[in-house]
């Protein structure tokens, strides 16, 4: 109950995001749901079936990292002083920020499993003249136990992931510095080893690719971090002014916080400028829902992070306010890293899908 007034006292805009976490969920619910179908309707096509499964994995982590996301930003989990006295800890908001994570994916997915229903004419006849039927396979009874179980997947995820982000540490977290310099060269890696694999499997099944691609994606998130604070780094290089001394420290600062965002969605990017190669906008439905979760989800999750980032540096701009720091001088300065950031990984995003698409293509 607790948990359910503080969703429902929050800021309109918390409870925007929590409407979209909701909206991915039922994305990612709907696609599971048409997995299902097709295996309904095609039971000797038992490996396309859990290939369309497994490609439903892709905006399935897309929207538990969006969740994830939102609940760090929630200010209604955040811990302040006093509320300890009332139990309601560290331990205790985590619990509330994971339950209210599982309402909100948990909604998504009803609605999911509505709009499933309706498009296959189980609740009011066929809409759009059964133009849904063969790719929901209408003329199939849907098998109860494993719709709900795939309905639950994204819900248990949001929840469990958003209570292991939030929950509380015992002891120090590593530098963030040390922890950017140590991940880039495991990143760079596993890119490399991506792109290998995607070659490899280019003449066989779709599970290669998939596994090529993943390990790509992983790859570049796990390099963000370092490429955001060697980009820091590179801007307080020959002599640097005020804005550019504050513009590369702060980099180096959110580095961990906002470069691994920035390395999921390169990877998002870079896929995409491998499927227009290859596929140009010849997509069915159901590829295009993907896509947008996929899109849609990274995109508002770097977004978060830019938010956390941005809360977590108030009290330091508050001191420079004070100081007498100029407002222009900090918009220069945030103009300024996100022109760098966009010149790093702008290129390196076209680079790693057009290295993607050749093998593909060929």
């Amino acid at each position: 109950m607790l948990a359910l007034r503080l969703v429902r006292g929050t800021h309109p805009v918390v409870q925007l995001r929590r409407l979209l976490v909701a909206a991915a969920a039922a994305g990612v619910g709907f696609l599971l749901l048409c997995s299902l179908g097709y295996a309904v309707g095609h039971p000797g096509n038992s490996s396309e079936a859990v290939l369309r499964l497994l490609w439903c994995a892709l905006p399935l982590a897309a929207t538990v990292q969006f969740a994830v996301a939102v609940a760090r930003t929630d200010p209604s989990v955040r811990p302040r002083p006093g509320l300890s006295a009332i139990g309601l800890g560290p331990a205790r908001l985590t619990a509330i920020a994971a339950t209210s994570t599982a309402v909100a994916c948990t909604l998504g997915s009803a609605v999911a499993l509505l709009c499933y229903l309706h498009l296959r004419g189980d609740i009011t006849g066929l809409p759009f003249d059964g133009a849904a039927a063969d790719l929901l396979a209408a003329d199939q009874p849907v098998p109860l136990a494993a719709a709900l179980t795939l309905l639950a997947v994204v819900p248990v995820a949001g929840a469990t992931a958003a209570g292991l982000a939030l929950r509380p540490r015992k002891t120090a977290e590593a530098p963030a510095v040390r922890t950017a310099t140590a991940g880039l060269p495991w990143g760079v890696a596993l890119l490399a080893t991506g792109l290998a694999v995607e070659t490899y499997a280019a003449r066989g099944d779709g599970g290669g690719v998939l596994a090529g691609w993943v390990l790509t994606a992983i790859g570049l998130a796990m390099a963000g971090p370092g490429i955001t604070h060697g980009s820091g780094r590179l801007l307080q290089m020959v002599r640097p002014g005020a804005v550019r001394l504050l513009a590369g420290r702060v980099l180096m600062d959110e580095a961990h916080r906002i470069g691994r965002p920035l390395g999921v969605v390169a990877a998002v990017g870079s896929g995409a400028v491998a499927g227009y190669a290859l596929y140009g906008g010849e997509l069915g439905p159901l590829s295009w829902l993907g896509v947008t979760v996929v899109v849609g989800c990274t995109t508002a999750t770097l977004l978060s992070a830019a938010l956390e980032s941005k809360q977590a540096r108030t009290h330091t701009t508050e001191a420079l306010l004070r100081l007498g720091a100029p407002p222009t001088v900090l918009r220069t300065t945030a103009l300024l890293r996100a022109g760098v950031l966009l010149a790093v990984f702008v290129p390196l995003t076209w680079a790693v899908g057009a290295l993607a698409a050749v093998p593909l293509r060929g």
